[in-house]
Protein backbone atom coordinates (compact mmCIF):
# COMPACT_ATOMS: atom_id res chain seq x y z
CA UNK A 1 0.00 0.00 0.00
CA UNK A 2 1.41 3.37 -1.07
CA UNK A 3 1.42 6.28 1.33
CA UNK A 4 -1.08 8.95 0.53
CA UNK A 5 0.41 12.21 -0.64
CA UNK A 6 -1.52 15.33 0.11
CA UNK A 7 -1.75 17.59 -2.83
CA UNK A 8 -1.08 21.20 -2.12
CA UNK A 9 -3.03 23.65 -4.11
CA UNK A 10 -1.60 27.04 -4.62
CA UNK A 11 -3.95 29.66 -3.37
CA UNK A 12 -4.28 32.56 -5.69
CA UNK A 13 -3.59 35.85 -4.07
CA UNK A 14 -4.22 38.89 -6.09
CA UNK A 15 -1.41 41.31 -5.47
CA UNK A 16 -1.55 44.51 -7.38
CA UNK A 17 1.81 45.71 -8.46
CA UNK A 18 1.94 49.44 -8.02
CA UNK A 19 3.73 51.62 -10.54
CA UNK A 20 6.69 53.50 -9.04
CA UNK A 21 5.98 57.03 -7.91
CA UNK A 22 6.94 59.67 -10.47
CA UNK A 23 8.80 62.95 -9.93
CA UNK A 24 9.25 66.07 -12.06
CA UNK A 25 12.74 67.42 -12.65
CA UNK A 26 12.64 71.21 -12.93
CA UNK A 27 15.35 73.68 -13.91
CA UNK A 28 15.24 77.06 -12.16
CA UNK A 29 16.20 80.38 -13.71
CA UNK A 30 19.05 82.51 -12.48
CA UNK A 31 20.65 85.68 -13.83
CA UNK A 32 24.08 84.20 -14.59
CA UNK A 33 23.76 80.85 -16.36
CA UNK A 34 23.82 81.30 -20.12
CA UNK A 35 21.01 80.06 -22.33
CA UNK A 36 23.57 78.10 -24.35
CA UNK A 37 24.72 76.23 -21.24
CA UNK A 38 21.12 75.35 -20.30
CA UNK A 39 20.50 73.99 -23.81
CA UNK A 40 23.72 71.96 -23.60
CA UNK A 41 22.69 70.50 -20.23
CA UNK A 42 19.28 69.57 -21.62
CA UNK A 43 20.80 67.85 -24.63
CA UNK A 44 23.66 66.05 -22.84
CA UNK A 45 22.11 65.06 -19.50
CA UNK A 46 18.45 64.74 -20.48
CA UNK A 47 18.96 63.65 -24.12
CA UNK A 48 16.60 66.32 -25.47
CA UNK A 49 16.63 67.30 -29.12
CA UNK A 50 17.54 70.84 -30.14
CA UNK A 51 13.91 71.97 -30.47
CA UNK A 52 12.83 70.54 -27.10
CA UNK A 53 15.96 71.87 -25.40
CA UNK A 54 15.32 75.37 -26.74
CA UNK A 55 11.65 75.26 -25.74
CA UNK A 56 12.48 74.19 -22.18
CA UNK A 57 15.29 76.77 -21.96
CA UNK A 58 12.82 79.52 -22.97
CA UNK A 59 10.37 78.31 -20.29
CA UNK A 60 13.17 78.56 -17.74
CA UNK A 61 14.13 82.02 -18.99
CA UNK A 62 10.62 83.48 -19.30
CA UNK A 63 8.66 81.64 -16.58
CA UNK A 64 11.47 81.16 -14.07
CA UNK A 65 11.30 77.37 -14.26
CA UNK A 66 11.00 74.64 -16.84
CA UNK A 67 9.89 71.04 -16.49
CA UNK A 68 12.57 68.84 -17.99
CA UNK A 69 10.89 65.46 -17.54
CA UNK A 70 9.15 63.01 -15.25
CA UNK A 71 11.18 60.14 -13.81
CA UNK A 72 11.28 57.67 -10.95
CA UNK A 73 12.93 58.96 -7.76
CA UNK A 74 16.38 57.42 -8.36
CA UNK A 75 16.64 58.71 -11.91
CA UNK A 76 15.30 62.16 -10.99
CA UNK A 77 17.84 62.57 -8.18
CA UNK A 78 20.69 61.29 -10.35
CA UNK A 79 19.83 63.73 -13.15
CA UNK A 80 19.62 66.58 -10.64
CA UNK A 81 23.06 65.72 -9.24
CA UNK A 82 24.47 65.60 -12.78
CA UNK A 83 23.07 69.08 -13.51
CA UNK A 84 24.59 70.49 -10.32
CA UNK A 85 27.96 68.86 -11.03
CA UNK A 86 28.04 70.23 -14.60
CA UNK A 87 27.00 73.69 -13.40
CA UNK A 88 29.64 73.72 -10.67
CA UNK A 89 32.33 72.56 -13.09
CA UNK A 90 31.41 75.45 -15.43
CA UNK A 91 31.04 77.89 -12.51
CA UNK A 92 27.32 78.52 -13.08
CA UNK A 93 24.73 78.68 -10.28
CA UNK A 94 22.14 76.65 -12.23
CA UNK A 95 19.75 74.84 -9.90
CA UNK A 96 17.58 71.83 -10.53
CA UNK A 97 14.87 70.53 -8.21
CA UNK A 98 12.74 67.40 -7.89
CA UNK A 99 9.06 67.49 -6.93
CA UNK A 100 6.25 64.92 -6.95
CA UNK A 101 4.51 64.64 -10.31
Amino acid sequence: MEPRVKEKTASKTSEKIKEPEQFRVILLNDHYTTMEFVVEVLMVIFHKGVDDANRIMLDVHKKGRGIVGVYTWDIAVTKTEQVHAAANASEYPLKCIVEPA
